[in-house]
């Protein structure tokens, strides 16, 4: 796998060199087209995900207790917390939702620093090649700029009160392993993963369907890739 990582950027340039077709993009083009399908991706995300609800009700990212804290939420339900419960859930996905909003100028500068070896490893690359490019080259950042908007806003929407509330709650029950009350790193954990999870899919609605791909450029780029592709 990395071996044909390494020559997928030669092999690219070879069937650009080789083709005959009117319909081949040049190199700029195919750099041009794939920024284009990854700002339309990460925007869409980050859009779509920093909007009220946008955590909270998809399913695919809401926030929930941490695993850890599970056993914990079922014990305190069943004593009649249950509003605490939900308020816990629904301050997490709130500070996420917030969190999200920081995120696109973290796409742009990794979008704008892609060399043309990435480009050509995306466009030949996995369904979800960008998607990784992006975990790689933007995880760190995300963390540092995500944290403190988390715990700001944890503390906004009463989640650190909330949770600290159950968690000590629940720390007085006898015989039990105790939870820590802080859920700032793990909120921060899981918007990131929020993220990358819708990105993933606005990459494959791109990779997948035509009408997904809304400018000229990208239609001509990855409509030369799937031929590409479909010849290897």
């Amino acid at each position: 796998m990395k071996a044909l990582r390494l020559i997928l950027p030669f092999l690219f340039l070879a069937i650009i060199a080789t083709s005959a077709k009117a319909q081949t993009p040049s190199t700029i083009e195919m750099a041009s087209g794939l920024k284009q399908a990854l700002e339309q991706a990460t925007n869409k995300s980050t859009v779509k995900l920093s909007a009220v609800n946008g955590f909270f009700g998809d399913a695919a990212v809401k926030i929930l207790f941490p695993p850890q804290a599970q056993k914990a939420e079922k014990t305190l339900r069943k004593l009649g917390f249950n509003k605490l419960c939900d308020n816990v859930i629904l301050s997490l996905n709130r500070a996420a939702e917030d969190a999200a909003k920081q995120a696109e100028p973290i796409f742009v500068n990794a979008i704008k620093q892609m060399t043309f070896a990435d480009v050509s490893n995306i466009l030949l690359g996995n369904k979800d090649a960008a998607t990784q490019y992006f975990k790689k080259s933007t995880t760190a950042q995300l963390t540092a700029k995500f944290k403190p908007v988390i715990q700001v806003s944890l503390n906004k929407v009463g989640a650190t009160k909330y949770y600290g509330d159950a968690a000590q709650a629940y720390n007085k029950l006898p015989f039990i392993s105790h939870i820590n009350p802080d859920i700032s790193d793990y909120a921060t954990q899981k918007a990131i993963d929020g993220i990358f999870v819708e990105i993933a899919l606005e990459e494959l609605d791109i990779r997948k369907n035509l009408s997904a791909r809304s400018t000229p450029t990208m239609k001509k780029v990855f409509s030369f890739a799937d031929k590409v592709k479909g010849a290897l």
